[in-house]
């Protein structure tokens, strides 16, 4: 069995077509999404109808939730800059594209034929806003995971691909489809974006489980293009992000 985790598209359908290739190419039996799918990026239409057609599992992020309730941002942690993007999101979609979102679950659970159990939720199985990463303290993964069952752990939210063991259990973070941070986030910075886009492989074969984090470079230029020419608020803010070097060229 094989399953194919993505998360954080955050409306790069570009990133999205060079995932949804590689996928197609990989023989996956189960797509699951980690959330964050539609807002920030230039066309957050197109990532939702490509969702609306595949079969893939929905898992709300912290943007998914502000979307449908974009007066609680701050709750939801989305940085005041982003707020009109947020808006101009919103602005783009249907009645229809919403209640799809709202129906996104809040984490989902799948046992693999050998009976290893895999917990998928955005930030942590506890909250779309908790950050787990590589360095969060071993009390805190305690407290998210307590009471929990699964051996194997993985979300998204912060935008970096991650393997760590805790304990007995596995947890993972598939990374970014469209926006893989170079590093890790600094409240207030603009981050530096990576030329790829990262999602996640758990297969099983026989008695052995195998984690493959993947990265799929895709048409950074063809983005900057869209962004530029879609209106969106933070246009300046996007097209920063991306340093200019030769492998963006």
């Amino acid at each position: 069995m094989r399953i194919a985790f993505i998360s954080d598209i955050h409306g790069n359908y570009i990133a999205y077509q060079a995932v949804l290739a590689d996928i197609n190419s990989q023989n996956i039996d189960q797509v699951i999404c980690l959330g964050d799918v539609a807002t920030l990026g230039p066309q957050p239409k197109e990532v939702l109808n490509a969702l609306k057609e595949s079969k893939c599992v929905l898992i709300r992020g912290n943007h998914d939730e502000a979307l449908l309730d974009p007066e609680q941002a701050e709750k939801f942690e989305i940085a005041e800059h982003l707020v009109p993007d947020l808006f101009w999101c919103r602005e783009q979609l249907t009645e229809e594209d919403l209640k799809f979102i709202g129906s996104f679950r809040s984490t989902y659970e799948i046992t693999l034929p050998n009976g290893v159990s895999t917990l998928c939720f955005h930030g942590s199985p506890l909250s779309v806003t908790h950050l787990i990463q590589s360095t969060t303290p071993t009390e805190l993964l305690d407290k998210y995971f307590e009471g929990q069952k699964a051996t194997v752990f993985i979300g998204g939210h912060s935008h970096i691909q991650m393997y760590r063991r805790h304990g007995d259990v596995l947890v993972l973070n598939s990374g970014s489809v469209g926006n893989a941070f170079m590093y890790a986030y600094a409240p207030g910075s603009i981050p530096s974006l990576l030329p790829w886009a990262e999602y996640t492989i758990i297969s099983q074969n026989g008695n052995s489980l195998d984690v493959d984090l993947r990265r799929i470079y895709f048409d950074t230029e063809d983005l900057q293009k869209k962004v530029r020419e879609s209106g969106l608020p933070g246009t300046d803010w996007w097209l920063r992000q991306y340093p200019k070097k030769e492998h963006n060229k």
